[in-house]
């Protein structure tokens, strides 16, 4: 029997529409997925998202990250019978080069077509294209609706069946990553009306949704959404206090193992990588004010295992696809809730357990919205998103559940086991019982220094330090000068941003953050809110906790065996030049591992290994299991 995903029963399904595979098709797709892919079976809305490819009707499918979206549109192409291939629509070209490895890996007949290949290269795709040698063709956006329409001209005459679009939530406005040149695929249905178009995101609200129906003009879609859960993640929230020691903790948690660091500054990320490289870690900055050749190399570096850690800029972390990431790190809140989702679920793109930790501050969210109205217009929206994201960093519940919720799903789990809430390390919290006091206290602080000072000099003001400015602008004489006297500077600034995160207070300014009231402030003041206020915790952190799914990922697992196994993947990747995982993931190390098969035809039972590769790498991948055996 063929090997299972670890996690597949985990991912809970929606589809606002269904459709049934045709019954012809689907033993057809089943024995494609176990001889290709080596999968028993389908995963969650795989069989309805390929039923609709192959019926030719349009659809829009969401699937978490690890939840095979790729294969929806893959194994629907190889049954394709006549014309020409299907077209994928790929925003890297890092992205292309990747998945066409991992096709030729498993033996399918794939090509990419981008502008960093030379004129030989394009020549030698274009005839095989004309011979009909290639069943998938992936190109860029930029590729397919510019060039006056000439590459669209010749698509024409190759009878494409269908287009899938990848990363399809950059074509909404209202998503976290638009891009104007995947707008213009709207002319696809127009230019193709045989052709059918299917899009796939990882990350899309209902809104976000709807936009890409429309502007893609796709006709009654199918619409398919997976779950947003990804319960092999464990997430932890922290406020940021001392940043390198906050970071060095989950890299110590991981030592070795794959993982990303994000940032919103160029700057900062020169700073991380350079520190972690001084901590002894390998580590590389990526951003796009590197070089593009740099840029490359960085990135083919961590693809390759060469490196372990990246340190990135947010907006560039698409490139970034490496399946056995453990651990994701933001030492600065992102912009959205969208984006974070996107960003953390490059975690444990395997199925295997992974941490992502988000290192924030109060002060991020200013930053955020300096940075967005430097490149336009602040919209309602904007802010509506920055306010989301702070929501989810600030208030201690299950982070899963909060997720979800906020894709407009319910966690069905009571306890995830998979956060710093349900682990039990945010037991030191204390709530504080007169938190309506407290709040108003600091509020009206905010306002008798006429809303024109940063944290700083307020939280001087409410423990009545005497110190020049103070004492300068005649603020010893204010009726709040010294109410929270009896407090530490950390637990005052505490509550200054709990009451940030909760949008009592915010903070704007040109040139410094100066805290100012909000309307929900105001509300406050006259006893008409009350806000969630919490004790900062005097004791050391709590040691953290292995996770249920970290635990059971294990299970079984003859771990020197998989040490080696690794090691010989590496070997082999290197002297491919392909990225480690188009070998085989660690999921599939891991279940060899167990399995500890010896024989072609016991290799074949291993989740994630095919007909080709059982036979292109079995005999190697077999040796090393019979040595660590000690079989002749």
């Amino acid at each position: 029997m063929i090997g299972t995903m670890p996690n597949d029963a985990l991912f809970a399904t929606e589809a606002t529409e269904s459709t049934e595979t045709e019954s012809g098709a689907e033993p057809r797709l089943r024995e494609l997925l176990r001889r290709t892919w080596g999968y028993a079976d389908f995963r969650p809305l795989q069989r309805e998202a390929m039923a609709a490819v192959l019926a030719r009707r349009d659809s829009v499918v969401v699937l978490p990250t690890g939840g095979g979206k790729s294969v929806c549109y893959q194994a629907p192409a190889l049954l394709e019978e006549g014309g020409g291939p299907a077209v994928v629509v790929s925003p890297l070209i890092s992205l292309m080069k990747d998945q066409v490895d991992g096709l030729v890996a498993n033996g399918v007949a794939a090509a990419c077509f981008h502008s960093a290949m030379s004129p030989e290269e394009r020549r030698e795709v274009r005839t095989g294209l004309g011979a009909g040698r290639y069943r998938l063709l992936y190109v860029s956006p930029e590729r397919l609706v510019g060039e006056g329409g000439g590459f669209r001209a010749w698509l024409r005459g190759r009878q494409v069946p269908f287009f899938a679009i990848d990363e399809a939530h950059c074509i909404s406005q209202w998503g976290h990553d638009f891009r104007p040149s995947y707008r213009e695929l709207g002319r696809l249905k127009e230019e193709f009306p045989g052709s059918s178009i299917h899009a796939f995101t990882a990350t899309a609200t209902a809104r976000v949704r709807e936009d890409i129906c429309a502007q893609l003009g796709l006709a009654a879609p199918e619409v398919l959404v997976g779950s947003f859960d990804r319960p092999n993640l464990v997430y932890r929230v922290e406020r940021r206090r001392n940043l390198d020691a906050q970071l060095r903790a989950v890299i110590d948690r991981h030592p070795g193992e794959a993982g990303i660091v994000y940032c919103i500054s160029r700057r900062e990320v020169e700073s991380l990588a350079d520190r972690l490289q001084s901590w002894g870690v390998s580590a590389r900055p990526y951003h796009a004010g590197l070089a593009d050749a740099d840029r490359s190399r960085h990135q083919e570096e961590f693809s390759q295992a060469r490196v372990d850690v990246i340190v990135a800029t947010v907006a560039f972390g698409m490139g970034i696809d490496r399946s056995d990431v453990r651990f994701v790190v933001h030492v600065a809140s992102p912009r959205s809730l969208e984006h974070y989702q996107q960003e953390s679920g490059r975690a444990g793109r395997d199925g295997l357990p992974a941490e992502c930790a988000l290192i924030y501050s109060p002060s991020d969210f200013h930053t955020w919205r300096r940075l967005v109205a430097q490149d336009g217009e602040l919209t309602d929206n904007d802010r509506r998103l920055l306010s989301d994201m702070q929501r989810y960093a600030s208030l201690p519940r299950c982070r899963h559940r909060a997720l979800v919720e906020y894709f407009g799903q319910r966690l069905e789990r009571g306890d995830c086991g998979a956060c710093d809430h349900c682990l039990g390390e945010l037991d030191d919290l204390e709530r504080v019982e007169d938190g309506l006091v407290v709040g108003q206290k600091v509020l009206s602080c905010v306002l008798r220094v006429r809303e024109s000072f940063g944290v700083t000099h307020v939280m001087d003001v409410l423990r009545g330090r005497d110190t020049d400015k103070v004492r300068e602008r005649a603020h010893d004489q204010l009726s709040t000068f010294g109410l929270l006297a009896d407090e530490s500077p950390r637990q005052v600034r505490g509550w200054i941003e709990q009451l940030l995160d909760q949008g009592f207070l915010e903070q704007a300014g040109d040139r410094y953050p100066v805290l100012h009231v909000t309307s929900a402030g105001r509300e406050l003041l006259k006893g008409r809110e009350a806000p969630d206020l919490y004790r900062e915790p005097k004791r050391a952190a709590k040691s953290r906790r292995e996770s249920k799914a970290d635990a059971e990922s294990w299970e079984g697992v003859d771990r020197p065996l998989f040490d080696t196994l690794r090691d010989l993947r590496l070997e082999i990747a290197r002297e491919r030049g392909v990225p480690p995982y188009v070998i085989f993931h660690d999921s599939m190390l891991r279940d060899m591992a167990r399995v500890r098969p010896t024989t072609q035809a016991e290799l074949l039972t291993v989740y994630g290994v095919g007909e080709k590769k059982a036979a292109d790498l079995g005999p190697k991948f077999l040796g090393a299991i019979r040595d660590h055996l000690g079989m002749e």
